[in-house]
């Protein structure tokens, strides 16, 4: 079989309809005003990327207002004072606070897939946000008759009907993103609340079978967001035997942009078990930088060289804009190093004999 290959999930918005988001969160635009630049936004990213000869695409998140706030958008029990998410180049993210029970998604990732669906003419994944992810939601002072456990459970049925919809509609598979796994180790150094956060993704993912389960991966990555990210400095081997504990079939793990690329290879070897795929991430989206077809296929090829060709896979290091404001990354670029990406982990696939 040949090596498979899959991009994580954002892909850059068009200016006009940045722009247009941006009136939209502003109040001077209704999301029906937008509703022709999303349907022309989605149809020519699926066309370009089916032309990159991409197996597996998806929508490029072009309608999510951001990878992690898609299911919370528009809920009228939040203020705007929640954690704040600093990055290196200093500009923050801020999430909301959940200000009263019971906690129920407005949005399903499933909405998005069926759209895609619609234009598609080859499989499309669809990521998710981790259940770990909206947890940070809760305020550590409490919400008066609505306790923290109280919330759990709901956030965990809603994560698992989250992920369920998606299967049911019939996505290739299904992709968590669990892009604060090296950021809580940077905010609790002791891990705790990495071993907490591990234990309420797993409390999702019990609910599925071992076959479903196969079809469920997870993403991890330092953050990508406008060229800057959040926990590049952690040490990727304080998180990888707590990441391969997680009870899912597919891992999609930032690769390109380590310094020591060989080193997290050798951890991965170590707690990976032989029924997961490991897609390694081979462009790196924060970088203007197009990576040469032959550049992804050396990184592939010394990638075999620990981890076996059958259980490997390829992917970028994260999704390209994840958050509906950031305008760091051009779109042609995104498409081009996904370009590079298919072509070079095919170069590979022939090399290893795999092709």
């Amino acid at each position: 079989m040949p090596i498979p290959t899959e991009p994580i999930g954002s892909i850059p918005r068009p200016p006009e309809l940045v722009e247009a988001m941006g009136k939209v969160a502003a109040g001077a635009m209704s999301q029906q005003d937008i509703k022709a630049l999303y349907d022309r936004a989605i149809r020519d990213t699926i066309k370009r990327f089916e032309a990159t000869g991409s197996p597996i695409i998806s929508d490029g998140e072009q309608t999510k207002p951001s990878f992690a706030t898609y299911p919370i958008q528009g809920l009228e029990a939040l203020a705007p004072d929640g954690i704040t998410i600093p990055f290196a180049d200093g500009h923050t993210r801020q999430l909301p606070r959940l200000t009263a029970g019971p906690f129920r998604y407005r949005t399903y990732a499933a909405s998005y897939l069926k759209e895609a669906k619609k234009h598609a003419r080859v499989p499309v994944k669809q990521a998710v946000i981790s259940a770990s992810a909206l947890s940070l939601l809760y305020p550590q002072t409490g919400i008066p008759s609505y306790s923290q456990e109280q919330f759990l459970e709901d956030l965990v049925r809603e994560a698992e009907a989250d992920i369920r919809e998606c299967l049911a509609a019939g996505a290739a598979n299904v992709q968590i993103d669990f892009t604060e796994g090296r950021l809580v180790i940077k905010l609790d150094p002791s891990k705790g609340l990495l071993k907490t956060f591990i234990a309420l993704n797993n409390r999702v993912l019990e609910r599925f079978t071992p076959a479903e389960r196969a079809r469920i991966g997870v993403h991890t990555c330092p953050g990508g967001d406008r060229d800057s990210t959040h926990s590049a400095d952690v040490d990727y081997g304080e998180l990888l035997p707590s990441l391969f504990e997680l009870k899912v079939g597919r891992f999609y793990i930032q690769l390109a942009s380590e310094q020591d690329p060989l080193r997290v290879l050798r951890i991965i070897k170590r707690h990976a078990r032989p029924d997961q795929k490991i897609f390694i991430g081979v462009t790196d989206p924060i970088n203007p930088r197009i990576e040469a077809p032959e550049e992804v296929r050396d990184r592939v090829v010394r990638a075999a060289e620990v981890i076996p060709v059958a259980q490997l896979g390829t992917t970028d290091d994260c999704g390209f804009s994840p958050f509906g404001d950031d305008t760091s990354t051009a779109r042609d670029t995104a498409f081009e190093k996904i370009r590079a990406r298919v072509a070079g982990t095919a170069l590979a696939a022939k090399v290893l004999g795999v092709a």
